[in-house]
C-alpha cells in the first residue's frame, strides 16, 4: 500500500518531480460548506445537479481540494483559479494563470480523490475501487488487446477483476493525460507484463517508441483500490520524473 505525507510548509513542484495528491472526500457539513465557498458558480451548479447529498457532497470536495492545491503552486487563492476545458472536457488553467504550463488531473472514486500535478508534460490518472462484477473477462474481449483478454481470461475468478481493474487504470490514466478519455481506444493502448502482473505501457497505436516516452506507476492508495499515474517523459535519455506522495492534513 502506497505510503503518503504531508508536505513541508514550504513545498513546491520542481520541473523533475510528479506530485500525487490524496484526499478525503467524506468531511464534515462546516468542511464541505468551506469549500463550497471558493467554488465557481458553475462548479456549485454542477454539484447541485447530483440526486444524491454525498454525490453532492463529494463533487464539491474534489473540486474545492483541486482549487486549495494549485492555489499554492500558484500563490494565488483558490477562489482566483480559472479553468478553461477542452472539447471533450479536460479541465486546464486559463491561459493567463498558466505561466509555467502546470498540468494536472484528477480521479475520484467513493470516497477517495487523487491529484496529480507536474510541469510541462500530460499527465493522467485513474483510481478504481475493488467493487464487485462478473463482466471482467467479458469487456476485456470486447474493449482490450487479444493478449490481455487471454491473460484475464487465463486467470482465477478471483484474480480476474484485479488484473482487469490494473489494466483498465493503465489505459484510462495514458488516455486521460493524452485528453481523449474514454472517447478514446481501449484496445490501442496495449499493456506490458511481468508474469500476470501489468507493469506500463507496451505500445501505442503499435507504436513502442511511444509508448517509452511514457511513466507509468500503478500503487494502491488505499485498501481496495487501484490506481496508476501516467506522465511523459521530460528526457531524452529515458529518465523519468521522480513521484511523490502527498496528503492532505484532512484525510
Amino acid at each position: 500500500m502506497q505510503h503518503w505525507n504531508i508536505p513541508p510548509r514550504n513545498f513546491c513542484l520542481t520541473s523533475e518531480e510528479v506530485h500525487v495528491w490524496r484526499a478525503n472526500l467524506d468531511l464534515s457539513v462546516t468542511e464541505v460548506e468551506e469549500l463550497t465557498k471558493i467554488l465557481s458558480t458553475d462548479e456549485r451548479e454542477k454539484a447541485n445537479k447530483f440526486r444524491f447529498e454525498e454525490h453532492r457532497r463529494r463533487s464539491i470536495v474534489t473540486r474545492g481540494r483541486l482549487r486549495q492545491i494549485l492555489a499554492n503552486y500558484l500563490n494565488i487563492s483558490a477562489e482566483e483559479i480559472l479553468f478553461e476545458y477542452s472539447d471533450r472536457g479536460k479541465p486546464n488553467l486559463s491561459q493567463h494563470l498558466d505561466r509555467d504550463n502546470l498540468q494536472f488531473n484528477v480521479s475520484h472514486s467513493q470516497n477517495l480523490a487523487l491529484y496529480a500535478f507536474t510541469y510541462q508534460n500530460r499527465v493522467g490518472i485513474d483510481l478504481e475501487y475493488f467493487r464487485s462484477t462478473n463482466d471482467a473477462v467479458q469487456i476485456a474481449r470486447r474493449f482490450f488487446a487479444p493478449q490481455e483478454y487471454e491473460l484475464i481470461s487465463s486467470l482465477e475468478k478471483d484474480r480476474q477483476r484485479e488484473v482487469f481493474l490494473h489494466i483498465w487504470t493503465i489505459k484510462e490514466a495514458y488516455l486521460k493525460a493524452t485528453g481523449e478519455g474514454l472517447s478514446g481506444s481501449l484496445d490501442a493502448v496495449q499493456v506490458s507484463f511481468q508474469g500476470e502482473q501489468p507493469v506500463g505501457l507496451a505500445a501505442v497505436d503499435g507504436n513502442s517508441p511511444q509508448a517509452a516516452n511514457w511513466l507509468v506507476h500503478s500503487f494502491v492508495p488505499e485498501r481496495k483500490f487501484i490506481a496508476t499515474v501516467a506522465v511523459e517523459s521530460r528526457f531524452n535519455s529515458g529518465q523519468h520524473q521522480q513521484i511523490r506522495f502527498w496528503t492532505t492534513k484532512q484525510t
